[in-house]
């Protein structure tokens, strides 16, 4: 049997944005974002899950051809307000990673980097995604570098964000999301202690069998991408920048 090969793709703001000089891989135009998933949608690519690609990345089921998880990071109202319709047209499924301590608030870490804070989803905007097949994640509970907390701190942020989500939602929280990609491997065994099944990375690349599971590798999806950059990043074999976390 073929090792599985899925492109896990990641997106934080969609929305009509202007003037974006830096940090573009944390914006998506809307009416690019209505172009790729027609794209998706068009060309037969496999929209699956995040659990559905657990389990073909287990052996428990066999993936169809051209696989591709869909993954917006922070929990911003702009995936409520302009993504999830898309999505909801399309019957696609998707994960949000949410950042627990800051839910009904603002993305107060983006003023760090000069950019203009947004929005983030409420309580019930969260159920209401959840309710309509959407995967919520953890994102910690204030995003911080991970990697750059003690072991305590780390595990505070990191374990407190899957209980606060799991009240908020009266479900359990599986999937765990590190902010800037800020990881190592003491990282990767407090969210795994935490009691997540996977854990997802900037580390470019397609997720197969031999990566750990706290370390799944993305593509992120940019401003200025069109369709063929989307292509490309989806079908492209990155070679990744540093080591690859392997089991």
């Amino acid at each position: 049997m073929k090792m599985p090969r899925i492109s896990v793709l990641m997106y934080h703001q969609v929305g009509n944005f202007s003037g974006i000089t830096a940090h573009g891989a944390t914006f998506c135009r809307l009416s690019r974002f209505k172009s790729q998933m027609w794209w998706l949608k068009r060309m037969g690519y496999n929209v699956i899950s995040l659990d559905h690609a657990l389990q073909g990345i287990r052996g428990e089921v066999r993936l169809p051809k051209h696989s591709v998880v869909l993954t917006f990071d922070d929990g911003y109202v702009n995936f409520y307000e302009h993504a999830f319709p898309i999505l909801k047209k399309y019957g696609f499924p998707a994960t949000v990673y949410m950042v627990s301590g800051l839910i009904d608030k603002q993305a107060e870490w983006l003023e760090k980097s000069g950019l203009p804070l947004a929005p983030l989803m409420n309580k019930q905007q969260l159920n209401d995604i959840k309710l309509a097949g959407i995967t919520i994640g953890a994102h910690t509970h204030s995003h911080p570098r991970l990697a750059e907390l003690t072991s305590e701190q780390a595990f505070d942020e990191i374990v407190h964000s899957k209980r606060e989500l799991e009240e908020c939602l009266q479900d359990e929280v599986q999937h765990f999301c590190y902010p800037y990609g800020s990881l190592n491997k003491e990282v990767m065994r407090l969210a795994a202690e935490a009691g997540f099944e996977t854990a997802t990375s900037c580390q470019r690349g397609a997720w197969t069998s031999e990566h750990d599971l706290m370390a799944i590798p993305r593509k992120a999806i940019s401003f200025g991408d069109d369709l063929a950059g989307v292509w490309w990043k989806i079908h492209m074999k990155h070679k990744l920048k540093g080591k690859l976390i392997l089991r």
